[in-house]
């Protein structure tokens, strides 16, 4: 009797919120998942994980059939990374190198976010290969950002997946999402359905990308966005220093609008 073939899961790990410079809630990111089917989600907001720790809790507590991955986009010498399964935040602006080492100090997965593009955010293929044929197996990338349909992503993607195919890395695709409709835009899939289905799948390099990318003007409308909220968040935190009440901007999940923002679990309204 020939055994099922395994199910195939879908991720999404490249996601932004209203904490960083995305325009959705927290709430409103696992509502949209669960409303795609994914499976796991990253939460991979600048410089900060308070967002994404929220979210995961918020899964936890309502039973949810999503898994949110608590992960960070960081800010290096050589490029975006994004840092996923993260306890602690990752201290930004230090070498590709180093910032891979201590992602992997956490047991967390390194991935370079929208590489190979001629621009300061993004990896290069020089600096990837310095560090793919380093003996220290610790600042090797996990796998590359194959597919990012955003218009850093778009104009190096098949060269992306020749590099990525060229070294032996595993793909994945995201959909760098700075607006809710984007959640979903681009996906991993992957053989099972969880967090660690999905890393064991990085790990023996069985995942694949997919996903369609932006039309030329489609990022207007969230450039849009975000200048608005923008404009919220500094109105916001003009507000809350006047009247001394410890409030500012919304960091997008219950108490994230306090000062210092922390999560106030079973805040959250049902979905």
């Amino acid at each position: 009797m020939t055994a099922p073939a395994p199910r195939i899961g879908r991720a999404d790990l490249h996601i932004h919120t209203v904490a960083s410079d995305g325009t959705a809630s927290v709430t409103s990111v696992i509502e949209r998942a669960l409303e795609l089917g994914l499976d796991v989600i990253a939460i991979t907001d600048h410089e900060r994980i308070d967002a994404a720790v929220a979210g995961r809790a918020i899964a936890q507590d309502r039973g949810l059939p999503l898994e949110v991955i608590v992960g960070e986009e960081v800010t290096t010498l050589g490029g975006h990374l994004l840092a996923l399964g993260l306890g602690t935040p990752v201290r930004p602006y230090r070498s590709l190198r180093t910032t891979i080492a201590a992602i992997h100090e956490q047991g967390a997965l390194a991935i370079p976010a929208h590489p190979l593009v001629p621009y300061p955010l993004c990896a290069q293929a020089g600096a990837l290969r310095r560090l793919l044929d380093d003996p220290d197996e610790a600042v090797h990338p996990d796998a590359l950002e194959t597919f990012n349909p955003t218009s850093l992503g778009r104009p190096r993607h098949l060269s992306v997946v020749r590099f990525a195919d060229e070294r032996g890395l595993a793909h994945v695709g995201n959909s760098d999402a700075h607006a809710l409709d984007a959640v979903g835009i681009a996906w991993t899939a992957f053989p099972g359905r969880t967090g660690d289905d999905l890393r064991a799948a990085i790990a023996a390099r069985t995942t694949t990308h997919h996903g369609t990318f932006h039309a030329t003007l489609g990022q207007l409308d969230t450039f849009r966005q975000q200048l608005s909220k923008r404009g919220r968040d500094a109105r916001d935190e003009a507000l809350g220093r006047l009247r001394r009440d410890g409030t500012g901007r919304d960091h997008g999940y219950p108490g994230g609008q306090r000062r210092p923002p922390q999560f106030e679990r079973g805040g959250e309204r049902s979905a």
